[in-house]
């Protein structure tokens, strides 16, 4: 990487009137890179991006929808002031009913789970729902791995049940241990009930 491009990534405002001017270009792939530039950007300086999708949001629909996937990483990361800004709250939303349906696993197979959700709130609110992994390394620790289920609303006093399935299937990427995995629910970057399971061979 140049010094160039690396100074711009550590203060990006000199690059601020070109992104501004290119987020309301008419061609698609124009308004991606730019949620892509932003992306990268927020690795290294994360206040930037934050205002920037503060001054953009509600511009035009096309608008959020690039700000949204430029705050990918933050909001993967479960960054307080980001996810505030896309209206997650998980206040008064409750998991019930948590439960592993495959407490034995066999590598080549698929783990299986269900939990419930109720909004206990007077108005619907928005979760992002994603379930931390915790794979056992070869020395024994476990190292998590976060999947995303969905973004949605969810509706007042309304019980929403989930049923999903993670692949155990061999894959060049990834080299299964046997022993003792866990599972958690993730509501909005809160992590609550971590729950055990073992993976045979």
């Amino acid at each position: 990487m140049g010094n160039g491009i690396a100074q711009l990534k550590k203060k990006p405002m000199p690059i601020f009137p070109i992104l501004d001017t290119l987020k309301n270009d008419n061609c698609e792939v124009v308004r991606r890179s730019v949620a892509n530039n932003l992306n990268d950007i927020s690795k290294d300086n994360p206040d930037f991006v934050i205002e920037t999708v503060e001054k953009w949001q509600g511009y035009t629909k096309e608008t959020d929808a690039l700000i949204k996937h430029a705050s990918r990483t933050l909001l993967k990361q479960g960054e307080p002031k980001t996810l505030q800004l896309f209206g997650f709250d998980s206040k008064n939303i409750m998991l019930s009913n948590f439960d592993i349906l495959t407490p034995s696993v066999k590598i080549g197979d698929a783990l299986e789970f269900s939990f419930s959700l109720t909004n206990q709130n007077k108005t619907c609110k928005t979760l992002r729902l994603e379930y931390g992994l915790y794979y056992k390394k070869n020395n024994g620790d476990l190292s998590r791995k976060v999947f995303k289920i969905s973004e949605r609303e969810i509706e007042p006093n309304k019980v929403y049940k989930i049923n999903r399935k993670q692949s155990f299937k061999l894959i060049t990427t990834r080299k299964f241990h046997t022993g003792i995995h866990q599972l958690s629910i993730i509501i909005n970057d809160q992590e609550s009930q971590i729950k055990d399971f073992e993976l045979v061979s």
